[in-house]
Formats: C-alpha cells, sequence, structure tokens
C-alpha cells in the first residue's frame, strides 16, 4: 500500500494546473418549476496536467496539409468525467476548454484522458 501511495504523490506532484469539469444538466427552476438544459459545473479547480502528444506528420490533403495534436490529461483516479463533458484546463497561464474523446485509462496512482478541442454540445 506504502508503494501504491508513493506513485500516486509522485505522479501528482508532476500536476501544473488545475481543471473544472461542467456537465449538461437538466435543471428544474424553484419558482416556475420549469426544467431546463443547463451547464452545471460538478468539480471545480481539481489538480491536473496536461499532456501533449507528439504532433504527428502533416497529412497532404486537396485542401492543405492537416496536422494532429494527441491531448492528454492526468487527473487524479476517482474522479469521474462523464462522456460529453466540458473540460476547461488552466496550465501555465492559460484556458482551454476540451472534452473527453474516449474511455480513460484508470490507475491506482492516477487517470489518463484522452482530450479533443470543445466544440459544442452534443
Amino acid at each position: 500500500m506504502k508503494a501504491k501511495s508513493a506513485a500516486r504523490k509522485a505522479v501528482e506532484s508532476a500536476y501544473e494546473g488545475v481543471c473544472n469539469i461542467v456537465e449538461y444538466q437538466s435543471v428544474k427552476d424553484k419558482k416556475s418549476k420549469i426544467t431546463r438544459q443547463e451547464e452545471v459545473t460538478v468539480l471545480r479547480e481539481q489538480p491536473c496536467k496536461l499532456s501533449f502528444e507528439k504532433i504527428n506528420a502533416a497529412l497532404q490533403t486537396e485542401t492543405g496539409a492537416a496536422v494532429s495534436q494527441g491531448v492528454k490529461l492526468f487527473i487524479a483516479p476517482e474522479i469521474e468525467i462523464k462522456n460529453g463533458s466540458k473540460i476547461a484546463v488552466t496550465q501555465n497561464n492559460v484556458t482551454t476548454e476540451y472534452s473527453a474523446s474516449g474511455q480513460a485509462a484508470v490507475y491506482d496512482s492516477h487517470q489518463e484522458v484522452m482530450l479533443e478541442l470543445w466544440k459544442e454540445w452534443a
């Protein structure tokens, strides 16, 4: 158990950013009793780290070269990030909005979530 705790501490010592996780939920107005879909922040200022994977070679298309980059979020393993959530990450004084693009890889010390740039609510 000490080894797992030490591993988690080591991973978390590398966290350089914080994130807010926002979900689109049904919210009932107490006065009007009308239910609407609204953005609800379910987690604030959670320590995390963004990792940018090597940029792949440009792919030539008819309209020009396309460049892709992988973005991975490292965060505590007990945090639940639902599909379709908006994840606003602030790291190095830059805030960028993302969404999870796949199933998280969960380990004892952390989880890794592949991200893509936020477009809109599905």
